[in-house]
């Protein structure tokens, strides 16, 4: 069992930062990989950014590419998403989500083993 816990969410004006983080408790396997979601709205959950947690590999979604970064803490057992240059369109809960034998895909809901239970980003205009 995982549990998944994320912090760092608030309000800010365009063109701010943020910095979540999703701290990790319980057995990571160093075949798993984490990923951010996000969940406007009205809208859909949609895949934001992954990191394979061995080798630390990242993948991201065009939509935040060259703004968002994600980077791990092994020590910590914590995955970190850098937010900058934000867009009212970043507004959403992000959730983190763990898959723990990460088998090439990670942009799909359906993989994910583990999720927390979401941290709100509001960005005002």
């Amino acid at each position: 069992q995982v549990q998944l816990v994320e912090s760092g969410g608030g309000l800010v004006q365009a063109g701010g930062s943020l910095r979540l983080s999703c701290a990790a408790s319980g057995r990571i396997f160093s075949s798993a990989a984490m990923g951010w979601f996000r969940q406007a709205p009205g809208k859909e959950r949609e895949f934001v950014g992954a990191i394979i947690w061995s080798g630390g590999y990242t993948y991201y979604a065009d939509s935040v590419k060259g703004r968002f970064a994600i980077s791990r803490d092994n020590a910590k057992i914590t995955v970190y998403l850098q937010m900058n240059s934000l867009k009212p369109e970043d507004t959403a809960v992000y959730y983190c989500a763990i898959v723990q034998r990460y088998s090439g895909t990670v942009s799909a809901l359906r993989a994910y083993d583990y999720w927390g239970q979401g941290t709100q980003v509001t960005v005002s205009s």
